[in-house]
């Protein structure tokens, strides 16, 4: 019996190694210009598997590692179609440095049309960061990002939108790490020439032994120029959001002066530097008539809470006077839920 169980997880581990070889391999290759395309497939204990999408473009002259991700969560349509359409029109000929790209990185819950497990498994890959070698598919596919993929990375972009039931105002946004000034200073540059409406800066309080849970906040613990884009909303594809990633993204790489494209001049935006979440303490409906994108001033009732008869239950007021980011929009609402998050000491550029 022991002989079996060790024969098993050597089989396992073989399918890590594997998985990590082949990522190792086109990432090493020294051709360029050259564009490469493959699956790297992770399989668990309990025989689930995922095989992650994986783009490698090198352009003709070296430079930088700017890496792509999106679909973390598998409901957020507009990054992945941005990435899949980015996909199809970078030339490698105009491109400096290497673009390592995932355009889904959790199959499993795009698939299952499940807006933050994947179904797999039942665990919600922004918040299993920095995963486990040997622990269920998801919590590999963390590990195989930030072994593999993060730690090659020179600027790590993780691209994000409102899941099915998140009404969203578009942003860019970094973490405000002070222990990494030079690399927070270009993820705040970054963001800023992506031609998004508003700007976030949130704060890093992270301890280095602490998990990082999400996404680009590894690559930021990690110490790489990180930060995220947050476009569309409610599981729809809406053509402008779309479109705002690819502006992004292009922006971005002409910034970096790895891609020969002409930079979108960026109008002003709004700088958010705090944020204020907005809880609800009850299971029930949650109603409220404002949109992302609304100002609301201090004390401003915005939505309330009913049980299931329609019997009100609780008040919602504004903390702060500032901006809807983002809020629920639609009606379930579970306790302890974020229903509206409100960025406010705004500055304008």
């Amino acid at each position: 019996m022991r002989n079996i169980i060790l024969l098993f997880i050597t089989i396992l581990l073989g399918n890590v190694l594997q998985a990590q070889s082949k990522f190792e391999i086109n990432f090493d290759d020294t051709t360029r210009p050259s564009s490469k395309r493959f699956f790297v497939t992770l399989t668990d204990v309990e025989k689930n598997l995922d095989s992650i999408p994986v783009v490698i473009l090198k352009g003709k002259k070296a430079g930088p590692v700017f890496t792509i991700v999106a679909g973390v969560h598998g409901y957020e349509y507009p990054p992945i179609i941005a990435v899949q359409e980015l996909i199809q029109e970078f030339d490698t000929h105009k491109l400096s440095g290497t673009l390592v790209i995932l355009p889904m990185a959790n199959p499993g819950s795009f698939y299952g049309r499940s807006p933050f497990l994947n179904p797999k498994d039942d665990v919600n890959l922004n918040r299993t960061f920095p995963g486990k070698k040997a622990g269920s598919v998801t919590e590999r596919i963390a590990d195989f990002i930030t072994k593999n993929v993060i730690s090659k990375t020179a600027i790590f972009l993780d691209i994000h939108g409102g899941d099915a039931s998140e009404d969203l105002s578009p942003f860019a946004c970094y973490y405000n790490n002070t222990d990494n000034p030079k690399e927070t200073s270009m993820a705040k540059k970054l963001a800023e020439v992506s031609g998004f409406p508003y700007v976030v800066s949130y704060p890093y309080t992270l301890q280095k032994t602490k998990p990082a849970k999400y996404a680009f906040k590894q690559a930021v613990q990690d110490g790489k120029i990180a930060l995220s884009l947050e476009s569309g909303k409610l599981g729809r594809v809406d053509k402008d959001a779309v479109a705002l990633i690819k502006t992004g993204v292009y922006n971005m790489l002409s910034e970096m002066k790895m891609y020969d494209v002409k930079k979108t001049q960026t109008s002003s935006f709004e700088y958010i530097t705090q944020q204020a979440y907005i809880k609800s303490d009850y299971q029930g409906i949650f109603k409220s008539t404002l949109t992302a994108g609304d100002y609301v001033t201090k004390d401003q009732v915005v939505g309330y809470i009913t049980d299931i008869f329609g019997n009100q239950v609780t008040e919602l007021k504004a903390p702060n006077t500032g901006i809807v980011l983002y809020k629920i929009g639609t009606p379930p609402v579970n306790k302890d839920e974020t229903v509206i998050c409100i960025g406010y000491d705004i500055e304008q550029n």
